[in-house]
């Protein structure tokens, strides 16, 4: 089972930044989807982004152009820098991974981001 750490939330005003980091441990070679889903209060979760073991990325069309993901195989981890941040990017965001399509996902504790305007 991977375990998954995530660091970097906090609060911001609109239009800054923030930069997540989710350390995985276990073996995490090749994995189809690694990233971050969130989740804001009354709403379900979604996808934010994810990138997969050989590099290829996703992103939801509201964080195209403001959000990138990127990761460092050696390290096991992966980031999300988030620029231009707004209010409606207030969520608690979640590391995900999956190593296939028939395993189950692993999901971090989650940290919380908050944007006030």
């Amino acid at each position: 089972q991977v375990q998954l750490v995530e660091s970097g939330g906090g609060v911001v005003q609109a239009g800054g930044s923030l930069r997540l980091s989710c350390a995985a441990s276990g073996n995490i070679f090749s994995f189809i989807a690694m990233g971050w889903y969130r989740q804001a209060p009354g709403k379900q979760r979604e996808l934010v982004a994810t990138i997969s073991s050989g590099g290829t990325t996703n992103y939801a069309d509201s964080v195209k152009g403001r959000f990138t993901i990127s990761r460092d195989s050696a390290k096991n981890t992966v980031w999300l820098q988030m620029n231009s941040l707004n209010p409606e990017d207030t969520a608690v965001y979640y590391c995900y991974y999956r190593r296939n399509i028939i395993s189950t996902p692993s999901w971090g504790q989650g940290t919380p981001v908050t944007v006030s305007s």
